[in-house]
């Protein structure tokens, strides 16, 4: 009798690698100045990799976060229990320096070098680099109050993760979360009702419900309130230097569609105590230097979950048969793995490039800084809303076994339109590509710089962006066009860094595909003519 359980044509797990082997991240690492990092970058990369992260990985999603409210004594502790590897994870990612180590350093690269290793770490979970970039984007906010900033600085760039809440003086380090959304405006921050009152001795009563709080653990939250002089931004510690715990009341968890092993929670300020950060008034300013910073991680983050999903699918074609043919050789499947591929390749290379210009406007580059403030803002809208389509040809490509848990992709799927929304939706990513246009020209002219550098390269680039701008010449209807009008400046950009840095064959289909009229919308419409086995290459984990 033959066996009925004969288990053939499966594909292996693909774990025990290096995410970091990976030629256009490398490239571009040297290329924004941090390739001094690269030793640590291939570190991270076998973690992130290795069989037992990946096992991490999954538990922390299989087992998410439980509130707790009150102790078995009727006493108010909004506590948020973690799965144990929750903090195996946290721990990895401050240890290498993900939440804060450019503040700490001071080393030119040191920006660049934190955005590829976010990328890298990213692959092996996405939940957890939550509050890890919202700590990361803390830093510059604290240092308006120079008070503030030399007592939680130290703290907020320690390489120790120490889980608990505790007076944050008495603590080996701190993370920092924020938490500035309510129910009737979201995004409309300008719209909250939360108050915040004077006590007289330097610190406020706030008062007020908020309707999203990512990473309600955390240490201290950056938070807005409407103060006497209008909408002001405040530090606001969970627990108070006496050892009490803030009036911060967690009502629930919410229940989202991914993310799920981070924790997120609507909470109620019951006249909490918190400091001010920037002037009564100046919230909004005072908080958008932290909101740049986690759009590049949100962009990042997209990039991020691309790889993971183009390179899965390529192990999976590497590996599987099907109508008596491996499917990596079928020509049509070839063909939407290489088109995965190249989304891929130009969301961290465009995702590299915005990480260097961060740093170099942080160093006072105002060339650079004007051409992050347009070209971040278009990326952040085109990248991350490109993620959810990549992400489900991603799993497409592995059939009826990419739709079932055990394979990773449905929670790959799920993660996917969380950077499109996170720090402004697309509509609001748009229109502040339009508002960076009409406040700073300057930055029209920098971007227009920075794509000029590949004219005569290539005569499709040079096409495309004679088009855009004709396109930004017409005013008419320009809000009613401000998607269209980021899409074509993000793709512009990425078609022109991979032009003049990428590889030649996925600048040549790019360029045949994004920027040409005629070409399909789907996934695994590349024309004819362009080198598919070289472009897939760049995904092969087992060449």
């Amino acid at each position: 009798m033959s066996p009925t359980h004969e288990v053939t044509n499966q594909v292996p797990p693909l774990v025990d690698y290096d995410v970091a082997a990976e030629p256009g991240l490398l490239e571009a690492l040297r290329r924004e100045g941090a390739g001094w990092a690269e030793t640590e970058l291939h570190e991270l990369g076998a973690l992130a990799g290795g069989a037992e992260v990946r096992e991490w990985s999954r538990l922390v999603n299989t087992h998410p976060p439980v509130l707790h409210t009150h102790d078995r004594y009727g006493h108010r502790i909004d506590e948020v229990e973690f799965h144990p590897h929750w903090h195996d994870l946290m721990t990895v990612g401050i240890a290498h320096g993900l939440h804060a180590a450019p503040w700490r350093e001071q080393r030119t690269g040191a920006h660049v070098a934190r955005a590829a290793k976010m990328y890298v770490w990213g692959q092996a979970e996405a939940g957890h680099l939550c509050p890890i970039s919202m700590t990361y984007a803390a830093v510059p906010v604290l240092r308006t109050n120079p008070e503030l900033a030399e007592a939680y600085e130290p703290l907020l760039s320690s390489t120790r993760y120490d889980y608990g809440l505790r007076v944050p003086e008495t603590k080996r380090g701190l993370i920092a979360g924020m938490s500035m959304t309510e129910k009737q405006g979201g995004s409309d921050v300008r719209a909250n009702t939360t108050s915040a009152q004077p006590t007289g001795d330097g610190s406020y009563r706030i008062t007020g419900h908020k309707w999203f709080t990512s990473a309600p653990m955390s240490d201290v939250f950056l938070t807005l309130a409407q103060a006497p002089g209008g909408l002001s931004c405040f530090l606001l510690p969970r627990v108070l230097p006496d050892g009490s715990r803030n009036r911060f009341h967690l009502q629930r968890l919410k229940d989202k569609l991914g993310n799920r092993s981070n924790a997120s929670a609507e909470v109620e300020y019951d006249g909490a105590l918190g400091w001010l950060v920037g002037a009564e008034g100046k919230g909004v300013r005072t908080i958008i230097a932290m909101v740049n910073h986690t759009r590049l991680d949100c962009v990042l983050g997209t990039a991020s979950g691309m790889r993971l999903g183009a390179v899965q699918a390529a192990h999976h074609a590497a590996h599987r048969s099907a109508f008596g043919t491996r499917l990596l050789e079928a020509p049509l499947m070839g063909n939407v793995l290489a088109d995965l591929a190249i989304e891929s390749e130009a969301a961290v290379t465009v995702a590299m490039r915005l990480a260097g210009a961060m740093e170099r406007a942080a160093a006072g580059d105002e060339q650079e800084d004007a051409f992050r403030r347009l070209a971040l803002a278009a990326t952040k809208y085109w990248v991350c809303k490109r993620g959810p389509a990549h992400a489900a040809e991603s799993l497409e490509c592995l059939g009826g076994n990419g739709y079932v848990e055990e394979s990773g992709m449905p929670r790959l799927y799920r993660e996917s339109p969380l950077p499109s929304i996170w720090e402004g939706s697309g509509n609001v990513a748009a229109l502040d590509a339009l508002r960076a246009m009409a406040k700073q020209p300057d930055s029209v002219d920098a971007f227009f710089t920075e794509v000029d550098r590949a004219a005569g390269a290539d005569a499709r680039l040079d096409e495309a962006i004679a088009r855009l701008r004709k396109e930004l010449t017409d005013h008419e209807d320009i809000e009613y066009r401000a998607r269209r009008l980021a899409e074509s400046m993000a793709q512009v950009l990425q078609g022109s860094l991979l032009v003049r840095h990428g590889n030649s064959a996925v600048a040549d289909a790019f360029c045949a595909s994004r920027l040409n009229g005629d070409a399909g919308l789907a996934f695994g419409t590349l024309p004819s003519g362009v080198d598919i086995g070289a472009i897939i290459d760049r995904v092969r984990i087992d060449r």
